[in-house]
């Protein structure tokens, strides 16, 4: 019988793909969100229009429904947490919580990163949210039996986000390379990063959705190339056909001057941070990422080119990289 699935979100970023390969693999999955963005979505799937985080709602929509698993995609708070374990407790085989690999402890004692590396991050309240939601998930589970899983992204990418650590994650920094303008690189541009393409995380993610080997377990779902950030940034200039120029910045003077900038900086990608996916593997032995990030750049910057609508420019990032640029030539370092 095939899985009767419930995505909360289902069309962003990392969840897009997700929905597709859970469709081509026979799942009955229904997408439960406000129905305002468009995405490359299969014909067929279920939907229940409605906002999660307006309960009274959300459980008028959801009356007379149960599932086998339930993943929530947008839950941020230990509050929103609270309240899916109040909607779905009895409904549902397994909850999966989205969670982040940010949430591991920084600065990591050690460069490769597992699933019992703590969650302590001090730099990121995003992060520390996060942590806390998954306490309260684990403390459910000890005490009633919520049959919870966690499962923690990385950087994933697809054509709605670029992998940027600096310059928004649009076409910003492409707009910028092939303009010829410089472009912000944190630190010296050497430290250690992972891009996972979201149609390899998709290939991990749902071998997990109705695994009751997964219950109670958390797991990360990253690619296994290493890069560091002079390496990515070179990448996407190649697939955008032009030379960059960077600048090399100190991340504490990045997150002086873009305040914004640094929790995501100091909190994640400042450190040299490689997963050890050896769980996931074990748990799904058809999962291996095989999108090299180089044709991962190459398929986005061609969709890019198709059409100019999808070339999002943000002068809020153009603006943040002239007052870095501005800021360092200032300090003399």
């Amino acid at each position: 019988m095939a899985l009767e699935v419930l995505f909360i979100g289902g069309s962003g970023n990392i969840s897009e793909a997700c929905s597709n390969l859970a469709h081509q693999r026979g799942m009955r999955l229904t997408l439960l969100n406000r129905g305002r963005r468009s995405a490359d979505l299969p014909a067929g799937l279920g939907h229940i229009q409605a906002d999660i985080n307006d309960a009274p709602a959300a459980k008028a929509a959801l009356a007379g429904r149960s599932f086998d698993v339930v993943v929530n995609w947008i839950a941020f708070l230990p509050e929103q947490v609270e309240r899916d374990i109040d909607l779905f407790a009895g409904r549902c085989s397994q909850y999966i919580f989205i969670s982040s690999a940010s949430a591991y402890q920084k600065p990591p004692r050690h460069y490769l990163v597992t699933e019992s590396t703590p969650l302590e991050n001090p730099y990121w309240e995003y992060s520390r949210n996060k942590a806390a939601c998954e306490a309260r998930l684990e403390r459910a589970y000890k005490e009633t039996g919520f049959p919870y899983t966690v499962v923690r992204p990385s950087l994933t990418y697809s054509r709605f986000m670029l992998p940027a650590a600096t310059g928004g994650h649009d076409y910003t920094l492409i707009e910028r390379m092939r303009a010829g303008k410089k472009i912000v690189v944190h630190g010296d541009g050497t430290s250690l990063w992972v891009m996972t393409h979201h149609r390899d995380f998709a290939l991990g993610f749902t071998g997990v959705l109705g695994n009751k080997q997964a219950i109670g377990q958390a797991y990360h779902i990253t690619s296994d190339e290493v890069l560091n950030w002079d390496q990515i940034y070179t990448t996407m200039a190649e697939a955008a056909g032009v030379k960059p120029h960077f600048v090399h910045v100190p991340t504490d003077l990045i997150a002086r001057t873009v305040p914004e900038w640094g929790p995501g900086l100091l909190g994640d990608k400042a450190w040299s941070l490689v997963f050890d996916n050896s769980k996931i593997k074990k748990l799904v032995p058809e999962f291996k990422a095989v999108i090299p990030f180089s044709a991962g750049m190459k398929e986005w910057v061609d969709w890019m080119d198709a059409d100019p609508r999808h070339r999002g420019i943000s002068p809020e990032a153009n603006d943040a990289q002239e007052r870095i640029l501005q800021a360092y030539e200032r300090s003399g370092i």
